[in-house]
């Protein structure tokens, strides 16, 4: 793959964004994961490019950034798993300060800098000052670890995924639970039913019947319940 040539910073007045001295000599050496880093780097940028207060940003704001999705592709994962990941190594680390809040029931988060005026914010929140209307913000000593959406699961377990396959799985993705699709596609590989044609049949099924606590099932029951039984139809679909 031939690399994007970047033809030079052009003539005239540029704009710098600032990065603290210490970012090179503390933080820089001890990051070796390519997500967390460039996330770090461009949420820096985009809180000095802020000039609304709180001066934070949303997740739901980063994971619709064109530029850091772009980023991200060339990391090896998809762009908002290796958002995710990047995200919880930097709170990990104590770079950035999670706040989380509940909005209409969903669980949302925001990023400030370790620095005394992200500091600042996250006191006021401990107070119980309202930042935002009508949300209770806390301070998060981590994010929940991401889970990996469907089109990774399907690469993971199936293979390439198939453009025309997309849309369906994207239908899925907004119909079924995260748990119920790891575990579908988890069953499919151990089965050695590797078809997404196998995994839709099991999801169905647990939507028409109840999905069961499988880790009370006996394991070769289980295998054979997959392996031979109605399911049989799509393991080489």
């Amino acid at each position: 793959m031939s690399r994007q040539v970047f033809l030079g910073f052009p003539e005239g007045k540029l704009s710098f964004a600032l990065i603290p001295d210490l970012f090179f000599s503390e933080l820089l050496p001890g990051i070796n994961d390519m997500a967390e880093l460039k996330v770090t780097l461009h949420v820096m940028w985009l809180l000095q490019r802020r000039r609304t207060k709180p001066c934070w940003v949303s997740q739901d704001e980063l994971e619709a950034d064109p530029i850091l999705l772009r980023s991200l592709a060339s990391t090896g994962q998809e762009p908002l798993t290796a958002l995710r990941r990047g995200l919880r190594a930097a709170v990990e680390r104590g770079t950035l300060i999670a706040l989380a809040g509940q909005v209409q029931g969903r669980a949302m988060y925001w990023y400030v800098l370790n620095s005394r005026q992200g500091r600042r914010l996250v006191a006021r929140a401990e107070r119980g000052e309202q930042l935002l209307p009508g949300v209770l913000l806390r301070k998060e000593d981590s994010v929940p670890t991401p889970r990996p959406n469907i089109f990774s699961l399907y690469e993971q377990n199936i293979g390439l995924l198939q453009p025309i396959l997309a849309e369906e799985l994207e239908e899925a993705a907004n119909k079924y639970p995260p748990d119920w699709l790891e575990e579908a596609f988890r069953l499919a590989a151990q089965s050695n039913a590797r078809s997404w044609r196998y995994v839709r049949a099991i999801l169905e099924r647990w939507e028409r019947e109840g999905k069961r606590r499988v880790d009370v099932e006996d394991a070769e029951a289980r295998r054979r319940r997959y392996i031979e039984g109605e399911y049989k139809l799509y393991r080489e679909s």
